[in-house]
């Protein structure tokens, strides 16, 4: 009930925010974005290609920007600045999921040890809500964009996102406890190595760091398309329910997500 309080209080900042920016000129564009998210977690093997591409999952969202160079059109209040020409203000509702397991040469078939088993069959999900804001860069002139001066505008972001995550664990690990047989809350039905609370799906909330790089491409006078490839840190290890403690565990969860939108210009 906390985090639906949480999520809602923030919601309505935001749109109140936007809403109110809107009563002194500052025109907005709104979109969609969908593509493959590539969840790097403590699942796996690291640097490896398996893993990688195995632990992959899918994302969505919806996204809203604040464009000032049409202030410099309609308000004599705005100057036509550099910030204004090359600056947007971008918030995002957005959510991803990814399917995990085990991949590398722990979980290979040639491995027969209790541990391997213990690797084979454990599985996981990552299930994370993120709402947040980035301040988005664009070395050409976004006034110049929006009049056909050029049909293609790079640009890059950094902001911060608050994820509601929800992590799911699963076993089929045969226990010899037949009372605790699939039992996520039992450490021997994991990796012996491990120390005890390593696999954990309570899923606590975090703040993350979001940066990204693309392209958007100008299709009509009111409407682009996006490409955007993002990087996104968490500030907890958590996302995916499991934080062992090997030395193989170098940081905390994170993920890579490619994306493609499309822009609409509210006139």
């Amino acid at each position: 009930m906390l985090k639906r309080k949480h999520f809602g209080l923030s919601f309505c900042l935001l749109l109140f925010m936007q809403f109110a920016n809107a009563q002194f000129g500052l025109y907005h564009e709104i979109g969609v974005i969908a593509g493959p998210v590539q969840l790097r977690s403590d699942f796996g093997q690291r640097q490896n290609s398996e893993t990688n591409f195995g632990n992959m999952g899918f994302g969505v969202g919806i996204v809203h920007y604040l464009n000032f160079t049409y202030a410099d059109a309609h308000i004599s209040s705005f100057t036509n600045t550099y910030f204004n020409d090359h600056f947007k203000v971008r918030t995002e509702l957005s959510y991803n999921t990814s399917k995990l397991e085990h991949f590398g040469e722990w979980v290979d078939p040639s491995k027969t040890s209790e541990n391997a088993k213990r690797l084979r069959a454990h599985k996981g999900e990552a299930n994370n809500f993120d709402i947040g804001a980035q301040l988005e860069f664009s070395p050409l002139s976004l006034n110049e964009f929006q009049g056909y001066g050029h049909r293609f505008s790079p640009f890059v972001s950094l902001g911060a996102h608050y994820t509601f995550s929800n992590a799911k664990v699963s076993t089929t690990y045969d226990n010899p406890n037949p009372d605790a047989i699939g039992d996520v809350t039992d450490p021997s039905n994991f990796y012996s190595f491990w120390e005890p609370g390593s696999v954990d799906v309570s899923s606590p909330n975090s703040w993350s760091i979001v940066t990204s790089a693309g392209v958007n491409y100008k299709l009509t006078r009111v409407s682009d398309l996006m490409l955007d490839f993002r990087f996104q840190y968490y500030l907890n290890d958590w996302v995916d329910g499991l934080n062992h403690q090997l030395p193989s565990n170098k940081g905390n969860d994170w993920l890579v997500w490619i994306n493609v939108g499309y822009i609409h210009y509210l006139d």
